[in-house]
């Protein structure tokens, strides 16, 4: 197995839009070239951002993260953290990270790339 990593759900978002380098990248975790874990706060965002800007029905959602779900390993978090105080949704990306002991976080979000690396991670 390779290396653990999290999705951050712009990731998974772009993933499940198009086909882009965020689908390349979803798809090594798919066939087990990397180990990928989420949480359920992730996997909620995500399903709120299909329904409000690709226009997700509920069950497509549940279809769609019921997908990920099937290759994507579950932690939970305990929500404590506070090391991006700019956007605090994106506390979760890194409690996930801790938790799922990932060695990488794939993102495009500025607030978590400044951050270049954050306990190891």
């Amino acid at each position: 197995m390779g290396p653990i990593v999290v999705f951050d759900t712009n990731i998974l978002f772009s993933a499940t839009g198009w086909r882009g380098i965020p689908f390349r990248c979803v798809e090594l975790a798919r066939v087990g070239t990397v180990e990928a874990v989420t949480c359920q706060e992730l996997m909620e965002e995500l399903a709120e951002k299909l329904e409000s800007k690709l226009g997700f029905s509920p069950e497509q959602s549940a279809e769609t993260l019921a997908d990920y779900l099937s290759f994507l390993r579950m932690v939970s978090i305990p929500k404590t953290l506070d090391a991006v105080p700019r956007d605090p949704e994106d506390n979760a990306v890194l409690e996930c990270a801790l938790a799922g002991k990932a060695e990488f976080v794939i993102s495009g979000d500025e607030d978590l790339l400044v951050l270049k690396g954050f306990r190891g991670v």
